[in-house]
This record gives C-alpha cells, structure tokens and sequence, in this order.
C-alpha cells in the first residue's frame, strides 16, 4: 500500500474485537487509499460480504494532537446522531496503537463526492445545481447552529467564557511565535498587524454559543451524485463550541466574487450561478433568526483564524517538518486570506 505510514497490517486489523461490532460480516479484505488532506489518511474499509466503511487515522503531518482529535471527534459524532445535520455515522474508535500502529475511527460511508476541480453530472451543466447546492450549505450549517450542545451532551467540550475576547489573542499568539523563524518574518503578509488591531477594537457586545464545526469548508462537505444536495459534512475534528456565525464566515472565506483580491481562483469550476456571500448571509439569517449586523466581524475572524492555522503549516515546511511545496502553497493561500481581510476592514 506505499508507504509505511500508509501500511495497516489486515491480519492485525481483522484481529481486532472490535470488528465483530461493525456492520457487515466476514474479514477485511481490502483497504483503499481516499484521495484528501495531509492531516489524516482515509481507507475504504471493505469486507468479505462487500460492506464498505471508512477508516480514518492520523496523518504524517498530524502531530501529537490526534489523542485529543480523535475522542473529541467521536464525541460530537456520537452526539449528533439522530439530529438532521448530515454527518457520517460512527461505528468505533479505537486508541489502541497496536492495532494498525495509530489510533483510528470506523464509520460510515457516505454515497458522495468531495467538490474539488471540475464538477461532475448536474453540478457542471446545471447552474441551478450549483445555486441549489450553495443554499443547502448554508441550511446544513444552520441546522448545526439549532442543535443545543447540552441537549446532546457536549456540555464541557470547550471553553466559553468570554469567547469573543479569547479569539484575536489566541491566533495573534501563534502568529508571533511564527516569527522566530527569519523566513517567515520576511514572508509575512504586511496586513496581520491591522487585521488583528482591528479585530482587537472592534468585537462584537455578544456571542451565542452553540457547536462549531471549526472547518466548514468544502474541503470537508460531500455533495450527494443524485441531487443538488449536502451527503455529510466531515472532519470534525476542530469541533468546538463558539458562536456558530464563524461557521458561516469560515464556509464564506471560500467564496469567490466579483471586487474580491486577486490570486485565488474558485475551489470548484464551473462557478458561475452561485449566489453571492450577501444573499447566503440572508438566508442563514432567515433560518436561524440571528442578528446578522456584525458579521463582518467574523468574516474578518474566519480570515484571521485560517490564515494564521495556514502560516503554522508553512512555518513547519520551513523547518522541515512538512512538504516544502505544500506549505508554500498553504502560505500563498494564506496571503490571499490577509488581503481578504485587509479589504474586509476597509469597509467602514
């Protein structure tokens, strides 16, 4: 299977006792690769009765975090079942090293595709499609908004007392940590000193909380082959609770219109037909009730915050802990996010 990051050893797999518990019957035969991000290697999981899962363990790039990762995202996922937000179903997790050489987790397998690149079927020719599906997005992560985090049990999973003041400080942190490094001291953006002042000066009264997904990006959304629809949304691994407004402004920092920065092209093609960032911010209004009147402020945070996580990634290429390549491209990405930001603030 390449190499031996990648490598799970079947007969200690189908050693396990927790494979008895899985739907389907009969031994792994075989684990494919999925195609995705650095962070976390996808398999699908596909036993002698043709049942087909999904295993999901960490990553080369994945650092220590995955004994946090992992549980807190088994958590949420268990805490979701049986509400309408589209979530893949998860059938174990297991911490135990020794079984495939990582931690990993079992579920479901969604019917679906990640949008990257060209779309396929209805989603290339239909531009009805693509509005159908940008509105569907917004309606997932207002569903996720409705759900109450005591009510299904993920009271404690992060802190939430002065949630707004913790934000800029927190990532502005990281940032000057970024700095030790020359490299990226000269490289840095000229815009992170304003964005962050500004983000410091003008935060809103309020925040109210609920879950955050904490990466709600079409990275890490499928969209269903037979409808102009979400299958699941995944990854949940930065699951937190916040206000679920930077949720919307996270989806957003992905949308690409007319006046915005040059030096970012849309994540999918063709693009045409979506509806703009002010009409998604009306509709997730209308679905949730919010007061949508300092939005801005987390569309400039959502910036802010990703284009920070970016920088790190770049910072660890840069010390040789990550792909060079990938974390130049990370850092290029980043750079627009600053500028995204910097145009943002200057709106009034």
């Amino acid at each position: 299977m390449g190499s031996a990051e990648q490598a799970v050893d079947l007969d200690r797999l189908n050693r396990w006792p927790g494979l008895s518990g899985l739907p389907g019957d009969g031994p792994v035969g075989s684990l494919t690769r999925l195609t995705g991000g650095a962070q976390n290697l996808l398999f699908v999981m596909r036993r002698a009765d043709g049942t087909e899962l999904v295993l999901r363990r960490p990553g080369r790039y994945s650092g220590d975090g995955s004994a946090t990762s992992l549980p807190r995202e088994s958590r949420v996922l268990t805490a979701l079942a049986g509400t309408d937000v589209p979530h893949p179903r998860l059938y174990a997790t297991c911490m135990d090293d020794s079984v495939i050489g990582a931690p990993f987790s079992v579920m479901e397998k969604i019917d679906g595709f990640l949008p990257r690149g060209p779309l396929p079927g209805g989603y290339a020719t239909d531009p009805g499609w693509r509005r159908a599906v940008a509105f569907d997005l917004i309606a997932s992560a207002a569903r996720l908004a409705a759900v109450d985090p005591d009510e299904v049990g993920l009271t404690g999973l992060s802190r939430t007392e002065d949630w707004v003041g913790r934000q800029t400080p927190r990532y502005l942190k990281l940032l000057e940590g970024y700095r030790e490094n020359a490299e990226y001291r000269r490289n840095e953006s000229p815009a992170v000193v304003r964005v962050g002042e500004w983000l410091r000066a003008n935060p809103p009264s309020t925040a109210r909380i609920g879950i955050v997904h904490g990466d709600f990006q079409f990275a890490n959304v499928m969209f269903a082959h037979d409808a102009p629809r979400i299958a699941g949304i995944v990854d949940w691994e930065m699951a937190a609770l916040g206000d679920p407004l930077l949720d919307l402004a996270w989806i957003l920092t992905a949308w690409r219109e007319e006046g915005d920065p040059p030096g970012s092209d849309p994540y999918m093609r063709p693009w045409d037909g979506m509806p703009g960032r002010a009409e998604l911010v009306a509709r997730y209004a209308e679905l949730t009730g919010r007061d949508v009147s300092r939005f801005r402020w987390f569309q400039v945070l959502a910036c802010f915050r990703l284009a920070a996580l970016l920088e790190g990634n770049y910072v660890r290429a840069l010390d040789g802990k990550m792909d060079r390549r990938m974390g130049e491209g990370l850092h290029a990405y980043a750079g627009w996010l600053w500028a995204k930001a910097d145009q943002e603030i200057g709106k009034g």
